[in-house]
């Protein structure tokens, strides 16, 4: 029944967003600031991507993709098997590339393994850990190649407060090629991020605030300071539901650059997209209209 449909849907939006915000444990160093990024940038598209799920009957999922851009037809073919704990994605566009992943979930209690490689690029096989507990989230990964680069991200703290560090070191030169810092503070209704990047070359400052969890109505904030350019950049946006199905979005950036999303679930799990982008100092230029459909079963 609709009826009940739009009901449910609303159900889990308001508990999605009391789950995040109440979740165990203060995650993986990706997460610090991905709540404002996610609602900055998430799903506003500039192309136009159609792409079509579907399952068999032994529960594998097949996925075809298709995106215009610049006047190129870009595709690729994703499937998709879970048997038990362990997860197989493999992928192949349209310049031959095969993408292999494999993850498996709970080897062990908060632990998770993960193995990907891309065929025929070479070094590009990575092996990652990560493991979650309830004062800790880390991530570690490294290059299956004879000179890897090692990657090594941890935050710890609870829930409200979290600490953590991103690095990353080039076994092939004995350097660091990435030294990140990251501080987060989170409650019911707002998350607050603060990282130091680029080994101290930039900070960004990021802010997410739910209004109304019942209507999905949020607004957010980054902002970026470089210290060798002295410039930085700002972005402000907001997110609203309409109905149960249907939500918009809206961005303003210092640079001038205005867009707006419309995106409407019109069945379970398959939705349209429309976003558009306009520059307000060049209002000459044509402004870019991104399309998305996405129909799943």
């Amino acid at each position: 029944m609709p009826t009940t449909y739009h009901m449910s849907t609303t159900m889990t939006t308001a508990l999605a967003v009391t789950s995040t915000t109440m979740a165990k444990g203060p995650g993986l160093y990706t997460d610090i600031g991905k709540k404002a990024r996610d609602l900055l940038y998430k799903d506003y598209v500039s192309d136009h991507k159609f792409s079509l799920t579907t399952s068999t009957n032994d529960g594998i999922l097949i996925t075809s993709t298709g995106i215009t851009r610049n006047g190129l037809f870009l595709g690729d073919v994703s499937t998709k098997l879970v048997n038990k704990n362990i997860t197989t994605d493999i992928k192949v566009d349209t310049s031959s590339n095969v993408l292999a992943t494999v993850t498996i979930d709970e080897p062990a209690p908060g632990l998770k393994a993960i193995l990907s490689c891309i065929v025929p690029i070479e070094k590009s096989g990575k092996a990652e850990l990560q493991y979650l507990h309830d004062y800790a989230g880390i991530s570690t990964s490294i290059g299956l190649s004879a000179s890897p680069t090692v990657n090594f991200s941890g935050v710890f703290g609870t829930n409200l407060v979290a600490l953590g560090t991103d690095v990353a070191f080039d076994t092939a030169n004995g350097k660091f090629t990435k030294v990140n810092a990251g501080l987060s503070f989170t409650c019911s209704d707002l998350v607050l991020g603060l990282t130091v990047n680029s080994k101290g070359n930039s900070v960004t400052g990021s802010y997410y605030h739910i209004v109304n969890p019942l209507t999905n109505t949020a607004v957010g904030a980054e902002m970026t300071h470089s210290y060798s350019s002295y410039q930085n950049t700002l972005a402000i946006g907001a997110s609203h539901s309409l109905d149960p199905l249907t939500l918009v979005k809206a961005r303003v950036e210092n640079d001038g650059k205005t867009s707006a999303l419309l995106q409407h679930e019109w069945r379970p799990k398959s939705v349209f997209t429309i976003s558009g982008e306009l520059d307000t100092r060049a209002v000459k230029k044509r402004a870019k209209i991104g399309l998305a459909v996405s129909l799943k079963p």
